[in-house]
């Protein structure tokens, strides 16, 4: 059984064309039922999120099922060959498992180490085991890589360690207000950072949001994107009475968050804590707003030293996170590669069998009446002959089973022996209900 993997990410496409594999909720059933069908898959795991798209799946056929992968890619996607070939990766068996186990840490995301894509995997996972599209082998593949994610952010806190501006100012937030879940937060302009830094706060639990613009119509228009409200330029103040985060990005070459406009408001919160994030160049917020009691000012330099500074920490993290994915890579492969290499040694054993019995048969044939004791001398001789000429071969496929390239010299083996496996007696799932990931 053989682990395939194909896909588009951040790191080889840009927006634009990952947008074309996205897939919605009704287009993800549709994508679920034609892959079922595919005579090649097995089983199939599709993980689709801002950042990448990616289809996993098991088969039998190993170069089979990578071009049912990339056929199904193509007609959704509607590209042309040119584009799939400069964006889309394909990876099989290791290099796919140790791409999830790499994916579901945060090693691949954009920001080193988030945690989203943790939750983003197993609830893919979940889709795809509820609607019966995965299979034992993909089971057990996504409960290791979700236990290999888990692991990495306990052993490792790779995810404590800011390493964006708007990353910083989500752990900042919640090192100054705690929990998140009943916060409000406004937005002055419309920087992309600011919304980023929101998206990553709506993601810890913040709910209310509000914009402010110099333009309205675009006030309306964030709004509408991020299920806030806008509010007029001039009302800016008043909504400081009652906000706990705001994120100031616009491009004024002056303050907009004025100390004469608005400490009086800031001031009649009886120092009540409010995070204010400035992040604009040059600076947005008036500096002398920090004098106020509960007022918790940042402008970009200070979180970029915090950024900085935890960068080299969450290098460490990563290579540390690289150690565990090693151990669990190493031991989920060796379980695999029974899954691969048990089913083609049978399929050698008895294609050895069959060569043997035919030959024996042709034999006895030509030779005409022979003893008991010359039929079992001869049939002995024939046996030996066939278990010396496979015993090199399944010794060594069973030695290379676990490395990296096993499935490689796997399916090399059944194609230079022509081997055809029995699929009542090789079951994949009898090999998986005994192992727990």
């Amino acid at each position: 059984m053989y682990i395939l993997l194909t896909g588009v990410s951040h790191r080889t496409a840009p927006v634009n064309i990952r947008e074309c594999f996205a897939f919605s909720p009704a287009k993800l059933e549709k994508a679920y039922s034609e892959l079922k069908d595919n005579p090649y898959l097995e089983g199939v795991v599709i993980l689709s999120t801002c950042n990448r798209t990616e289809v996993y799946a098991s088969t039998r056929d190993l170069e089979a099922g990578q071009m049912a992968l990339r056929s199904f890619l193509t007609r959704y996607s509607g590209l042309s060959e040119a584009s799939l070939n400069t964006y889309l990766y394909q990876c099989s068996c290791f290099e796919a498992i140790d791409h999830l186990f790499r994916v579901v840490s945060g090693l691949d995301s954009m920001i080193l180490g988030e945690t989203q894509i943790l939750g983003q995997v197993k609830d893919s996972y979940e889709t795809a085991r509820k609607i019966k599209a995965s299979n034992g082998v993909l089971n057990q593949l996504f409960q290791r890589a979700l236990h290999v994610g888990k692991k990495v952010r306990s052993q490792t806190a790779i995810d404590q360690h800011p390493v964006s501006v708007s990353y910083a100012a989500v752990a900042l937030a919640q090192q100054i207000l705690g929990s998140l879940d009943d916060k409000s937060v406004m937005i002055v302009g419309a920087g992309e950072m600011g919304e980023l830094a929101i998206r990553y706060l709506m993601d810890r639990g913040v709910h209310s949001v509000i914009v402010s613009n110099r333009s309205y119509d675009k006030a309306c228009e964030m709004a509408d994107c991020l299920n806030g409200r806008a509010v007029q330029f001039d009302e800016l103040a008043d909504e400081l009475l009652k906000t706990d985060i705001v994120i100031s990005c616009t491009a004024a070459s002056h303050y907009v968050i004025r100390g004469e406009r608005c400490r009086d408001q800031l001031r009649a919160r009886q120092g009540r804590a409010i995070l204010m994030i400035d992040i604009a160049v040059p600076r947005d917020i008036d500096p002398s707003l920090q004098d106020v009691a509960g007022v918790y000012l940042y402008d970009i330099d200070s979180l970029q030293h915090v950024v900085d500074e935890n960068y080299e920490e969450r290098q460490l993290a990563a290579a540390m996170a690289d150690e565990i994915i090693i151990q669990e890579l190493e031991e989920f492969n060796n379980w695999l590669a029974t899954l691969y290499v048990v089913p083609i040694i049978t399929a050698m054993k008895r294609f050895g069998e069959d060569v043997k019995q035919r030959e024996l048969k042709r034999a006895f044939n030509r030779l005409g009446k022979v003893t008991d004791r010359e039929q079992k001398v001869i049939t002995e001789m024939a046996s030996a002959i066939v278990n010396q000429l496979l015993r090199g071969p399944v010794e060594n496929l069973k030695e290379l089973a676990p490395t990296s390239q096993g499935h490689m010299y796997a399916e090399l083996s059944k194609q230079l022996f022509g081997l055809k496996e029995d699929k009542e007696q090789t079951s994949y799932e009898q090999y998986t209900s005994g192992h727990q990931g």
